[in-house]
C-alpha cells in the first residue's frame, strides 16, 4: 500500500555530513509516523530517529543526539536524515520506516559508510 525510496548514502570520511531521503507514495503521507533506522554488519536493526506526522515531536537515539536531524517536508511526502559529525560506528545500512496503526513498512535501504 505504501512504498518508501531512500536515497543519499555513499561514502564519507569521519566528521563529514550526509543528508539522507525517503520518498513516500501510496498513503496520505501526514498520517504516517516515520523514522530512521539502521543496521550494521553482524548487528541488529536499531532505532536512530523518529518524527511524527506532524512533525511537532521527534526523538533520537542516543548515539545520535546532536549531530543527527530528523525532519520532514509534508508537501514533498519527504522525511530527511541529516547527518553531521559522523563517526566509523555510524556505518550501516539505514532505513526508512512508516507506521500507522494496522501499517508498518519499511524501504530497501541505502548504504552509509564512514572512514577513518
Amino acid at each position: 500500500q505504501v512504498q518508501l525510496v531512500e536515497s543519499g548514502g555513499g561514502l564519507v570520511q569521519s566528521g563529514g555530513s550526509l543528508r539522507l531521503s525517503c520518498a513516500v507514495s501510496g498513503f496520505s503521507f501526514n498520517w504516517l509516523v516515520m523514522s530512521w533506522y539502521r543496521r550494521a554488519p553482524g548487528k541488529e536493526r536499531e532505532l536512530v530517529a523518529g518524527i511524527s506526522g506532524s512533525g511537532d515531536s521527534t526523538n533520537y537515539a542516543d548515539s545520535v543526539k546532536g549531530r543527527f536531524t530528523i525532519s520532514r517536508d509534508n508537501a514533498k511526502n519527504t522525511v530527511y536524515l541529516q547527518m553531521n559529525s559522523l563517526k566509523p560506528e555510524d556505518t550501516a545500512v539505514y532505513y526508512c520506516n512508516a507506521h500507522r496503526v494496522n501499517l508498518d513498512s519499511w524501504g530497501q535501504g541505502t548504504q552509509v559508510t564512514v572512514s577513518s
